[in-house]
């Protein structure tokens, strides 16, 4: 069986090492041998000089052959070896032939071996990027997401991992934050990528933000509902450093390549602050807060105008379920409607 060109081609489609091949096809070929002659003792070797695989058996050595398959007359064997005598084991060419199921079988085992050798590469480049922004190629579009291509591999972004209203154009630029690198594909994707959680918005904020990066300006949290709004709560371990200037930048100019990127997404960037009711204040922006009251059950009475309500609720509640998300308070909307005092409470807590 000629190799040279069938592994050439491998090396050069997908960069495998030429001694490994070798080895996978002897394996697969071994396998085959194995599976239709399971009582002979059986090894395979690559011979360089005839480009072939050379399947050898190990046979006794006997005065009289009763079994050709495992037993080797005396003649012959000398032939081959004068020293040897009867009794003696020596390995020789095996020449019986296999069927169609048996190369079936070594095929599968050869593609088997080199999809998890590619695999491994694909996980020792990826794994220590895990958890980092990559980008890459739109290449297919799919009901169930994107297949991204990042230079010779390719990776998937679900759709229930992209941010609700992404446009997705084969043959433009993805972010992505590279979420899971798989150890073995997993419905053919080793490596799965995600735009719609809090640590993809921070990963945007350290590559954007020189203060977050040099860790001057430090997140403490972030919360997210991926294509509404996000919050994100900053402070400074510089006295002389805004924590919320340095992300918004002068006119917005730091801020904006991050909203590019999130598309009709807004981002509150709120300051650590010295208490807890300026804290809820600001996660409740951008409605204008009149009062707050901490109760010690962890729920927060906030007084506002009625104007102001729907604001501070936002989108199917969604402002105030990240407010209390951020802050850690269940909060109560307090009013006054008719010259009674009214209170609205409900669980804003829970997060998907």
């Amino acid at each position: 069986m000629k190799l040279s060109h069938v592994i050439e081609e491998l090396v050069e489609e997908r960069g495998l090492d030429r001694a490994v091949l070798s080895d996978i096809i002897c394996e697969g070929l071994l396998a085959a041998y194995k599976k239709k002659y399971p009582d002979v003792e059986l090894k395979a070797e690559y011979d360089k000089k005839t480009d072939e695989v050379v399947i050898l058996a190990e046979k006794e050595v006997a005065s009289v052959v009763k079994d050709e398959l495992t037993q080797i007359g005396i003649r012959k064997a000398r032939a081959i070896d004068d020293t040897v005598s009867a009794g003696e084991k020596m390995w020789i060419p095996f020449t019986e032939p296999i069927g169609r199921i048996e190369i079936l079988k070594a095929k599968q085992i050869i593609a088997q071996r080199i999809r998890a050798i590619e695999a491994m590469a694909v996980y020792e480049e990826f794994k220590p990027r895990e958890g980092s922004i990559i980008a890459g190629v739109i290449h297919k579009i799919e009901r169930s997401g994107i297949s991204v291509k990042l230079g010779e591999v390719f990776a998937f972004l679900p759709k229930s991992l992209m941010i609700p209203g992404d446009t997705s154009v084969i043959g433009y630029t993805v972010r992505a934050l590279l979420k899971e690198v798989l150890a073995e594909p997993r419905n053919d994707n080793q490596l799965i990528l995600d735009r719609s959680s809090p640590q993809f918005l921070e990963c945007l904020f350290e590559l954007e933000i020189p203060e977050i990066y040099e860790k001057l300006v430090e997140i403490k949290k972030i919360v997210r509902t991926a294509g509404y709004k996000s919050k994100v709560l900053v402070t400074s371990h510089d006295k002389n450093i805004d924590p919320v200037g340095a992300c918004i930048g002068f006119g917005g100019v730091r801020i904006k390549p991050i909203l590019r990127e999130l598309g009709t997404e807004k981002i509150d960037v709120i300051g650590v602050k010295d208490s807890t009711q300026e804290l809820i204040e600001e996660a409740l922006k951008p409605a204008k807060v009149n009062k707050v009251e901490i109760l010690d059950d962890k729920v927060a009475h906030v007084w506002l105008d009625a104007d102001q309500r729907s604001l501070a609720i936002g989108k199917m509640g969604q402002n105030i379920a990240l407010a209390c998300q951020l802050t850690g308070y269940q909060i109560a909307l307090m009013g006054k409607e008719l010259g009674v005092e009214q209170e609205q409470l409900v669980d804003w807590n829970s997060e998907e």
